[in-house]
């Protein structure tokens, strides 16, 4: 998925929502996930890459893309690793050109599961949360435990929605509406360990400028009032939040880099830039293993994504 900026984003997504309630039933047979790549897609490397991604912290390793089934030629975003390590959640499309429309309907365009094996990782395995074959789009995944939160476009459903999902008997739910407080014009977000504080990106109004970093706390069962992290942000645009499992680190996308946050007596710090150059959307194990997307971009156009990862030196 190529980065937006918040208004193009919600644009998109209204324009989706408003059209995909026309879609048609999708055959019985699905095609598999790399037969729409098309033939003449570049896979890129680390070797081909005039923009690679720079580390900027002596506390990791160099950033290296994770090996093939995870990126192909096809566009990899948005991932999200569950805190064992041993589970890795990546959204897929297999034409960054195509539009939103295309997307809804291509049946392979859509969150991918893949487990940890040995070195490497397991074929991908589709995450439906629809019924197969049923046109919509699905991103924003934030898994925790037996449930996962997404943005999405739905039949019968004008616009973008908060949708939620629980993972029981080998499968998973068909995902139901669980939208926030409209005022609160909740975007991408990150939900703490114990399930009290919601940390999300908005352009809602109050913020120091574009998008910026926001918190609510659950009181009685309700998000309270949204709190801006005024350290974390500025005049620039700030989001993607993902906490470490230790809670004690918040990672943002700033000015398409990397930059994290660290929590010293409560409070959250002044984010640092930790990698540069095309590079965001970050999840973290409890490893401290930082996996995050990287564009490749050539003459002003994105050629393709893959999911890249640094490993903390011990």
């Amino acid at each position: 998925m190529e980065k937006w900026t918040g208004a193009e984003y919600l644009l998109v997504f209204i324009l989706a929502g408003a059209l995909i309630a026309g879609c048609a039933q999708a055959p019985l047979e699905l095609p598999d996930r790399e037969s729409l790549i098309p033939a003449g897609a570049i896979k890129m490397s680390p070797e081909s890459d005039t923009l690679p991604p720079v580390l900027l912290s002596d506390e990791y390793q160099e950033p290296v893309p994770l090996p093939y089934p995870v990126n192909t030629r096809g566009a990899e975003d948005s991932a999200f690793v569950m805190p064992d390590g041993r589970t890795l959640y990546v959204w897929f499309t297999p034409n960054n050109r195509m539009d939103v429309i295309e997307q809804s309907q291509d049946m392979v365009t859509g969150i991918y599961k893949f487990e940890r094996m040995g070195q490497g990782w397991s074929a991908a395995e589709r995450v439906w949360l629809v019924e197969p074959g049923e046109g919509h789009l699905d991103g924003c995944g934030f898994f925790q435990g037996d449930k996962v939160w997404i943005c999405g476009a739905r039949v019968g459903y004008e616009g973008l929605h908060w949708f939620t999902s629980e993972y029981s008997d080998g499968k998973w739910s068909i995902a139901q509406i669980a939208d926030f407080d409209p005022a609160y014009e909740v975007g991408e977000l990150h939900i703490s360990n114990d399930g009290t504080e919601l940390y999300f990106h908005s352009s809602r109004p109050g913020g120091k400028g574009g998008l910026d970093v926001w918190m609510s706390t659950k009181v009685n069962g309700e998000w309270g009032e949204p709190v801006n992290l005024e350290n974390v942000n500025s005049e620039y645009d700030e989001g993607w939040p993902a906490l470490n499992p230790r809670e004690d680190q918040l990672w943002i996308s700033k000015n398409y880099s990397l930059w994290r946050s660290d929590k010293v007596d409560g409070e959250w710090g002044v984010p640092v830039e930790i990698v540069s150059a095309l590079a965001g959307e970050a999840t973290l194990d409890r490893d401290d293993n930082v996996y995050f997307t990287h564009h490749y971009y050539e003459n002003d156009q994105m050629i393709e994504a893959d999911i890249y990862v640094i490993y903390p030196i011990k």
